[in-house]
């Protein structure tokens, strides 16, 4: 009887925070983590029960994105991975960054020396005028500080600004290597950021093509610093080809395996840029895609994401380089916008503004059924990114969470990486059968 009431008043404990009664804030100091992290049982591979937490650039709700800090708040949280995006500096070597236009993180702007490096390039069809880190050594990397990409949002993160720097690849492994102790094993989740831009497209300020294969350079510094585990990384990006090139070619000649993690933007609104840059350029997509162009029921100017969601896409990406999909949460469970916007926390602002529909789109039973991890993307406390539920009880980020662990999806990236392993606690223990 004692044993029993103590899980409960212990499930009662974390079950009042998930749902209000503490902020995602209480959890935020690193002292109050580094005790946390004690309690997480050690794994191997990363996640409980075959569960994952991915902590999305670190824990970036709570420190500015794709920083050292943000990744080891994110591993003290309990993140199971971290995930830095990764682009190239002008002499080759990958760092993270959300994009290479960097005016949104980084201090560049203050920085006079750089003033006549600001430029408009297109990337991935799109103008962005600003600074791009194929234009810079890493050296001049370094001199650069992080900033909070939405203060607007997250303004206590502000007070951070001007403390971190620009992280390479190498380091964020070095800083995994370290943080893995005691038993625990934390993984990457590296996405590649506009590959066919490096690759095939893009140039350097003075006109030279940039020609850099983000694949190969991954590869290549996994191999140098000796991390090449496959429990312990899972590689992702938004284009179908440069995944493809990692397993049919990268990878085997390297004597390395590592599961690949298709990502899927918008379903019927955005196409995969490689598509989009493939057809502009003639080239044979039989040659490129091999069956996926069959399975996706052709490909041309009209394709979208939702092309390569079918059973039959799903199926045949499983069979030929894929481990795992990752869509956008709006994709999986589609949403519609409130007449008005509601103030679920009672702060004073009406920011939440969606309703979730009771529609699950049917990727996610065949993306199962086929054997392929679903990660969906992103998870955010703030009530901006919340919805109600179709009966119209507004959800926290935990509830959120329940929601996907329950449909079958076997992790998600979020940037309160704390909420996230609240919610598989939580889940969990109210999934435990026992004895009476």
């Amino acid at each position: 009887m004692h044993v029993f009431t103590h899980r409960m008043f212990r499930f009662a404990a974390v079950t009042l925070l998930a749902f209000g009664m503490a902020t995602p804030a209480a959890f935020a100091d690193d002292a109050a983590m580094s005790a946390s992290s004690d309690r997480h049982r050690p794994s191997d591979p990363p996640g409980r029960e075959g569960l994952i937490v991915i902590g999305h650039r670190g824990a970036s709700g709570y420190r500015p994105e794709h920083t050292l800090e943000s990744y080891r708040l994110a591993i003290r949280q309990g993140a199971d991975f971290i995930e830095p995006d990764l682009v190239a500096t002008k002499d080759g070597v990958l760092v993270a960054r959300h994009e290479n236009e960097i005016s949104g993180t980084t201090d560049v702007a203050s920085h006079p020396e750089f003033a006549n490096r600001r430029t408009t390039k297109t990337i991935d069809g799109v103008a962005m005028t600003g600074w791009f880190t194929e234009d810079f050594t890493l050296a001049e990397l370094k001199t650069l500080r992080a900033k909070e990409r939405i203060p607007a949002i997250r303004p206590g993160n502000t007070r951070f600004d001007g403390l971190y720097p620009i992280p390479t690849l190498a380091e964020v492994i070095a800083l995994v290597k370290r943080e893995s102790r005691n038993g625990r094993r934390i993984g990457i989740y590296p996405e590649t950021k506009h590959p066919t831009y490096f690759a095939r497209e893009g140039r350097r300020l003075d006109g030279t093509p940039i020609h850099t294969s983000l694949g190969a350079k991954l590869v290549e510094t996994l191999v140098a610093e000796g991390f090449t585990d496959p429990r312990r990384i899972y590689v992702q990006s938004f284009e179908f080809e440069n995944l493809i090139e990692l397993k049919k070619s990268l990878m085997p000649a390297a004597g390395i395996d590592l599961p690949l993690v298709q990502l899927y933007d918008h379903f019927h609104g955005a196409t995969p840029y490689d598509v989009t840059y493939n057809l502009a350029h003639g080239a044979n997509l039989a040659s490129v895609y091999g069956g996926l162009v069959q399975a996706a029921g052709g490909i041309d100017a009209n394709t979208r994401y939702g092309a390569f969601a079918t059973e039959a896409a799903l199926t045949w990406m499983r069979a030929n380089y894929a481990s795992g999909v990752g869509p956008w949460k709006g994709s999986l469970l589609p949403r519609t916008t409130l007449p008005a916007p509601v103030d679920a926390n009672g702060d004073g602002k009406a920011e939440l503004a969606a309703q979730n529909t009771g529609i699950v789109h049917p990727m996610l039973a065949w993306a199962l059924k086929a054997g392929l991890q679903v990660h969906p993307y992103t998870l955010r406390a703030e009530e901006s990114f919340l919805a109600q539920t179709p009966g119209g009880v507004p959800q926290s980020v935990v509830a959120e969470a329940l929601q996907l662990y329950g449909l079958g999806a076997q992790g998600f990236f979020i940037d309160q990486p704390d909420q996230g392993v609240l919610a598989r606690e939580i889940f969990l223990e109210i999934n435990r059968v026992r004895a009476k």
